[in-house]
């Protein structure tokens, strides 16, 4: 079934009318027909099973059948602040971390970052990486699109990291695993996280003090990761802690 995205205004009681450049695809790229069935979210977190009942030109209609009212988001939101990495890493970490249920990404700019963006062509790289997190969400059926952020410095980021609830910092020289284990069972529903991912080059001494300051430290294994691989096996190993406590609650485990 295909997501797509709507305002909120564009939602009635009965139907759902899609308009822009997603009726170009839904006319000419997937040929769907009326009777055809669509998931729509509103960008904030209400999501809807419809049928479509007419395609024009300028826009779709659809009926809706139902509400999802199950959702797709976990019970906490996830703000990765990710270094810069060179190439089209980005790219591949903002896809996977949006898949595995990432709020909103910050791409950070270390003191040794190979990249250096300036002004404009951040702007030009960050409308291309927010593209690619709508097309993540439409694909891994997401409420919302997550927002990437513009670029900022590391004590910009810092600053912002602090405001969550739980923030974790994967740091190479962290050792044993159990200190991760600890500081993700800790986590409680509805918590705000904050996942603060290191450059190619590892964190400046005075990075890494100033992180450790106010972020819990952890390990992710006895090998060395890339900065692109290090924040997808973080979102990971929370997506899995989250899904399982949830899994647990609505069981009756958790009290």
């Amino acid at each position: 079934m295909h997501q797509f995205f709507v305002d909120s205004s564009q939602i009635g009681r009965e139907y759902v009318t899609i308009t822009g450049a997603d009726v170009n695809h839904i006319r000419n790229v997937l040929r769907m027909q009326p009777g055809e069935e669509i998931r729509v979210s509103d960008r904030l977190g209400a999501d809807y099973f419809c049928r479509i009942t007419e395609v024009g030109e300028s826009f779709v209609q659809a009926d809706i059948v139902s509400r999802d009212e199950v959702g797709t988001e976990l019970p906490s939101k996830i703000y990765l602040f990710q270094a810069i990495p060179k190439g089209d890493r980005m790219e591949t970490v903002i896809e996977k971390a949006v898949e595995l249920g990432v709020h909103e990404i910050i791409p950070v700019a270390m003191k040794f970052c190979v990249v250096r963006l300036d002004e404009k062509k951040a702007a030009v790289r960050v409308k291309k990486w927010q593209a690619q997190a709508e097309s993540a969400a439409k694909q891994s059926k997401r409420s919302i699109i997550p927002a990437v952020h513009e670029v900022v410095s590391f004590r910009e980021a810092l600053a912002l990291a602090n405001q969550c609830d739980v923030r974790l910092v994967p740091y190479e020289n962290e050792e044993g695993m159990a200190g991760t284990r600890e500081a993700l069972r800790r986590i409680m529903p509805g918590q705000s996280i904050s996942i603060m991912i290191g450059p190619e080059g590892g964190f400046a001494p005075e990075e890494i003090a100033a992180a450790r300051e106010t972020m819990s430290s952890v390990s992710l294994g006895q090998r060395i990761l890339r900065t692109d691989t290090a924040g997808i096996c973080m979102m990971s190993m929370l997506m899995l802690q989250l899904e399982c406590n949830r899994s647990e609650e609505q069981d009756g485990s958790i009290s």
